[in-house]
């Protein structure tokens, strides 16, 4: 049987369309690159099949990648010290430009994505690629390898050389995820970029760090204001690595990856500030993926002012709030803030005459004065287990991470009706939802009607930034959005991202956007008569109580975010 003829590439393709050869010599070249283990773009040059300017003309023409003549560059001007020698040599490319957050790679076969993730991973900088033809590339390579004194280990610049103190954890990297016996120097490279990504991610303000393996890639991405971008893709054999060295920061049990594991990274950056980093691995079809949760306690002292309540929604956080009994809750999807909103709660209530108790799956940010008890399953610790234990403990409040379940809910409202202040959260799309959600449970009505105070339901939208641009908005597109006549008559401005070096992409931040209902006779007699969430929200509206995408709404009107951000959060209604 015959061998399966050799695909061509985009750029051998390309060469054949051009004329400079014939399909089956390109297939013949292509092969013989493949045997000599040598660049295709190198043996075409090498055995004078093609000339390196017609080959540097046609990669240009089908990849779009801008050609550089590399002769007339000045050698001192070249970065020096951030990539070393072999990795130059193993992927034929030479950094050229540094340029902000950009590095400038010179290379001769565009095709080549392996090396440019290579040295992007070794540098920690986002690479870019610009062709040189081949014979001048390997001319100057060599002349510039010959003026050094010998490369060393890519540098990760001075800024992020940070001592990391990883408080009670073992420093040895490693553990049965290596593939080979290794020493601490081959390890180096993946401390220093995992001690980069955590201080990136802390640098950039971002919630969540993701590292995920797949069949031929690794890919690092960041959450920033509620938006996951990617910030690198290490080569993929060092996935096991990187694991390893997480999973050992963690304090977890790297030799077990068949199930999922729940770990703590405790990171003191300075003398007197540390972050934590909660996190969670995940089996995944090409290994492990694990996600970094940062739980910076400073966001539990940011105070109400903060949060982006608008005057009377503020009025009735903090109405209910000092009530001696019922419950606050507080809605809405994963990383809408709900945790925050309930820390700046206990925050406002933690004084010495008052006894406070939280039962959280885990416990996020520890707070000084409030007695946190972290719930384990494993040892059947849960919600309503902690609980029974704190109505035994004569407490003023409670709060309870999440109602999950009716046993759960019924502790929690017997304790409201019995003379305390209960807090907690649950994932509902709306205030209303929130009490037919808890019908459906099981909770009887009369013990909703007696027992709620309040009901937030929240989002979170990313924050214009001072760069932000006036958009000129048709009058019957506002009324579709919900404003009046009489608003739009009045006048107001409607702005849109634009973007500058200083945002993400025109956002910088993020707001909240709140539905605060008030539990009102009117809206007591409707759960009583088991009315739906449709009747629940009519009244609040008549009560004045605006909904989520009405309380966006006002943070358009006020130039805090846009249109566009708002149907994001909310689904446009």
């Amino acid at each position: 049987m015959a061998a399966n003829p050799v695909q061509l590439s985009g750029l051998a393709r390309r060469l054949v369309e051009d004329n400079f050869l014939e399909e089956e010599a390109a297939r013949e070249a292509a092969e013989e690159a493949r045997k000599n283990r040598v660049p295709f773009v190198s043996h075409l040059v090498k055995a004078g099949i093609v000339g390196a300017k017609d080959i540097a003309n046609s990669a240009s023409e089908e990849f779009g990648t801008p050609l550089l003549d590399i002769t007339t560059l000045d050698p001192e001007v070249i970065p020096k010290n951030l990539v070393d020698e072999k990795l130059i040599r193993a992927n034929h490319a030479i950094p050229v430009f540094h340029r902000g957050n950009r590095l400038f790679v010179a290379v001769s076969d565009p095709t080549n994505r392996q090396g440019l993730d290579e040295i992007k991973f070794q540098t920690g900088i986002s690479t870019e690629e610009v062709l040189v033809e081949e014979d001048k590339l390997a001319g100057f390579i060599e002349a510039f390898l010959e003026a050094q004194e010998g490369g060393g280990l890519g540098d990760l610049g001075d800024d992020d050389d940070v001592d990391l103190d990883l408080e009670a954890v073992d420093e040895e990297g490693g553990g049965p995820d290596e593939d080979d016996s290794g020493s601490a120097a081959d390890d180096t490279p993946v401390v220093r970029f995992i001690n980069k990504m955590l201080m990136d991610a802390i640098k950039g303000g971002s919630s969540d760090l993701h590292f995920e393996p797949f069949e031929k890639a690794y890919r690092v991405r960041f959450r920033t204001d509620g938006v996951l971008h990617e910030v690198a893709r290490p080569p993929v054999n060092l996935g096991p690595r990187i694991s390893a060295r997480l999973k050992v920061m963690s304090q977890m049990d790297i030799s077990e990856r068949r199930v999922p594991q729940d770990g703590r990274i405790k990171l003191k950056i300075s003398k007197s500030k540390a972050i934590d980093f909660r996190v969670n691995t995940l089996p995944v079809l090409f290994g492990e993926k694990l996600c970094l949760r940062i739980l910076d306690p400073s966001s539990a002292k940011m105070g109400i002012d903060a949060l982006g309540y608008e005057d009377e929604q503020k009025q009735l956080y903090l109405e209910a709030l000092h009530k001696p009994q019922g419950m606050f809750l507080v809605t809405g999807p994963t990383g809408s803030g709900k945790t925050v909103s309930l820390y700046t709660g206990l925050n406002i209530l933690n004084t010495p005459e008052l006894n406070i108790s939280t039962a959280e799956d885990p416990v996020e940010i520890n707070l000084e004065g409030i007695n946190q008890c972290p719930v384990n399953h494993k040892v059947g610790l849960d919600f309503s287990e902690a609980l029974r234990s704190f109505l035994r403990q004569d407490p003023d409040i409670v709060m309870v991470g999440e109602i999950r379940d009716l046993e759960t809910a019924n502790i929690s409202i017997k304790a409201a009706q019995t003379g305390h202040m209960v807090m907690s959260t649950l994932h509902t799309n709306s205030a209303p939802e929130t009490l037919t959600r808890l019908r459906n449970m099981g909770v009887p009505a009369f013990n909703l009607a007696t027992s709620i105070n309040l009901i937030v339901a929240q989002r979170l939208a990313r924050r214009l930034h001072d760069c932000k641009e006036k958009l000129d908005v048709p009058k019957n597109a506002l009324m579709e959005k919900g404003f009046t006549e009489e608003e739009i008559d009045e006048g107001f401005e409607i702005f849109g991202p634009k973007g500058c070096s200083g945002c993400s992409g025109g956002y910088k931040g993020r707001v909240g956007i709140y539905e605060v209902m008030k539990i009102v006779p009117e809206i007591s007699k409707i759960i009583m008569e088991d009315g739906n969430s449709l009747q629940i929200a009519e009244v609040s509206e008549r009560e004045g109580f605006n909904n989520i995408f009405k309380s966006a709404m006002v943070k358009v009107k006020n130039g805090l975010t846009s249109l566009d951000e708002v149907d994001r959060v909310t689904s446009g209604h």
